[in-house]
């Protein structure tokens, strides 16, 4: 099995996405995430570039990590000045890391244009940098800045950047496809090139990949560069940063653990899913349902000849078990999910449901019905529990509504409230009315709904609404055009989804916050009754 270092660079090379500024506990949080997942490095900021990431490498000092080694990322020495003057070396020194990285340019456009150097002035700058650091006790990953470009337009250069910096003591060489245009049999030529040059059996120098995403090749590049003979390769573990992003860490995990016999990480693969998740929580970005292996889409079957077959033999449709990387499974209800999809559900609720059971045909003829409206139950499974609880016969409503009423008022006369609502409910026998004031009316109706549940379901209190959404069904009918609303909600443990469709925006959002509400006590109820037993 092929031994494969991972540098995870998410506090560094992904903090320059778009939208994305971490906290110095966020950074904190997120190496305590990585080092539960087991890469080898985590390439942590440039403690000379802002207050921030200095403080950062101050904290992480305190830190006892299992697995992974905290990485100081910084630049050669600038061409006027020894390297015991660089004040960015010297804040690399204070970081206090057991291994820096360093970048250098290897493209002579780049030195001669950008840098404004002569080109034997960038090699003793990295020569030079390197033997610094190396001196100093520091093991040093040579960033080879552009290597892909340089190499296709001057390969002589770019090697003898390479040599500069093995030179210096660097003991990982890892290539720069910076531009992110590189079209993968170029990235696989230039690093076996690499790899046949300066790796052997009397050299002590590993050979690293680092992609960008811009021509959608990251993830490939990276995998190609290892066929090549790269050990070493560095991304950020979701893929997020600076304009298209980096190669997808969760992804390149993946696929050469499962795919080409590969160790890359050194805590378990099935933690992969749930440190995704956490990740995008601290980043404050929704994780991509579409994203390979950790997507909440990656294993999701809809076709209902796929639903068959999967639930025959998940082999029939997928390339790995959603347990290796810690995902699951799901069955996506719609109109084209046939039978078997809905014996899967219901079949939670009575187990002796099968094909051929009169119910099965009632629900799948109501669901078609239903989605001819504009539902789309793959994405509100607590709706669609819900309707099969109903007509199964296992629903009992926890109240009844008399009547809604909401206004609006504008200009608005406070910051947060410029809506009302008033409810009247029937609640274990009771006639109950209450009123809301919200930032809008829906916020309204949200707050008068509560009001009247409380008193006699406590658990209400614990539901937040973690997303809004309101779809148009049918553009043509302007501003009379059905809509369809969906309502994602939690209670700090669970989350679900439920939605409402109506040709009035307020009514199919009442419709979905019933839904909530109601499945959340259901829930509850279940809980309890299951202690008892």
């Amino acid at each position: 099995m092929k031994k494969i270092d991972i540098l995870d660079s998410t506090l560094r090379d992904g903090s320059q996405g778009e939208g994305i500024s971490y906290s110095v506990q966020d950074k904190i949080n997120i190496v305590k995430a990585l080092d539960e997942l087991g890469v080898a490095f985590i390439e942590a900021g440039n403690p000379g570039s802002n207050p921030k990431d200095m403080e950062f490498f101050q904290e992480a000092k305190k830190l006892s990590l299992k697995n992974s080694k905290i990485v100081a990322f910084g630049s050669t020495r600038r061409k006027d000045l020894k390297c015991s003057e660089d004040a960015n070396l010297q804040s690399l020194l204070s970081a206090e890391t057991e291994v820096v990285c360093i970048f250098g340019k290897t493209w002579d456009f780049q030195v001669t244009e950008i840098l404004h150097a002569t080109l034997e002035e960038n090699l003793e700058m990295i020569r030079d940098t390197c033997d610094y650091l190396t001196k100093k006790g520091k093991t040093v990953i040579f960033d080879a800045e552009h290597f892909f470009t340089g190499f296709a337009a001057n390969k002589d250069y770019a090697m003898k950047a390479l040599s500069a910096a093995v030179e210096g003591g660097a003991s990982c060489l890892s290539l720069c496809e910076t531009k992110g245009g590189a079209m993968p049999m170029e990235c696989y030529n230039a690093t076996k090139a690499v790899v046949e040059k300066f790796c052997g059996s009397a050299k002590n120098v590993s050979i690293g990949i680092h992609t960008h995403n811009d021509s959608g090749l990251a993830v490939a590049n990276s995998l190609l560069a290892v066929e090549a003979g790269a050990t070493h390769v560095q991304g950020v573990l979701l893929g997020f940063g600076e304009r298209t992003g980096n190669a997808n860490l969760s992804t390149i995990i993946a696929d050469l653990q499962l795919k080409l016999d590969c160790q890359c990480i050194s805590g378990n693969l099935e933690n992969l899913t749930p440190i995704c998740k956490r990740v995008a929580e601290i980043t404050n970005i929704a994780l991509d349902t579409g994203m390979p292996y950790v997507g909440a889409s990656a294993f999701a079957h809809k076709a209902g000849m796929h639903i068959d077959a999967v639930i025959k033999n998940p082999f029939a449709y997928e390339h790995v078990t959603p347990e290796s990387v810690g995902n699951e499974r799901v069955f996506l209800m719609s109109e084209v999910a046939g039978k078997s999809m809905i014996v899967e559900k219901v079949q939670k609720f009575d187990k002796t449901l099968t094909k051929s059971s009169p119910v099965v045909a009632e629900i799948v003829a109501k669901v078609k019905d239903l989605e001819h409206d504009g539902y789309q139950f793959e994405g509100a499974d607590a709706s669609f529990e819900i309707l099969v609880r109903k007509v199964i016969g296992k629903y009992q409503p926890f109240f009844n509504l008399h009547y809604y009423k909401t206004s609006g008022e504008f200009p608005r006369f406070a910051d947060d409230q410029s809506a009302f609502a008033q409810v009247k409910l029937d609640v274990d026998g009771k006639s109950v009315v209450t009123a809301g004031e919200g930032d809008g009316p829906v916020n309204a109706m949200d707050v008068a709904l509560r009001k009247a549940l409380e008193e006699f379901y406590p658990a209400v209190s614990q539901i937040h609404l973690t997303d809004y959404k309101v779809r148009v069904l049918d553009g043509k009918s302007a501003t009379a055009s059905k809509v369809r609303v969906l309502i994602e909600s939690s209670d700090g443990n669970d989350s679900w989804a439920t939605m409402g469709v109506s040709s009035d925006v307020m009514e199919a959002s009442y419709i979905a916050l019933v839904d909530s509400f109601e499945y959340k006590l259901i829930k509850d109820l279940e809980k309890k009754f299951s202690k008892i037993l």
